[in-house]
């Protein structure tokens, strides 16, 4: 884990709502790669200027990045979890999360005004975590 990406350095330029929630998205994700063992090591890193996770040694998943959602100076705290547009995991979350809300093949929506919805998350995070993986078994 890169150590000067757990500071507050990244996730302070952000409104305090859309902190928060951010910073509740980064605990799940790294939640979930320690419970799962065959996750490899996640680094945490910037990735076209948003907050992202990857694997490497070995490199089991695809890289989740998560940041504010919305336009730029709109003062809102929703925010999204993007991977990859071209996996197949947007339009396999569509089937197994009808009732949450995507961003083309790219992203899931969370809305302020929702709690964020962590069995979905932990789960969507899982398979993004583990794509090349599970891509691989038969």
């Amino acid at each position: 884990m890169n150590k000067a990406l757990q500071s507050d350095e990244i996730y302070g330029r952000y409104a305090p709502r859309v902190h928060d929630r951010l910073q509740h998205l980064r605990r799940l994700i790294l939640e979930t790669a320690q419970q799962n063992a065959k996750v490899g090591d996640l680094q945490e890193t910037l990735k076209w200027g948003q907050p992202s996770f990857l694997t490497v040694r070995p490199k089991t998943g695809t890289t989740i990045r998560i940041d504010k959602d919305g336009a730029d100076g709109v003062d809102t705290a929703d925010v999204a979890l993007f991977v990859h547009c071209q996996t197949s995991l947007v339009s396999e979350w569509r089937v197994l999360y009808p009732h949450l809300s995507f961003g083309g093949n790219r992203c899931v929506h969370f809305p302020a005004d929702k709690p964020l919805p962590e069995a979905e998350i932990c789960q969507m995070v899982s398979m993004a975590l583990r794509y090349h993986l599970d891509k691989a078994s038969p």
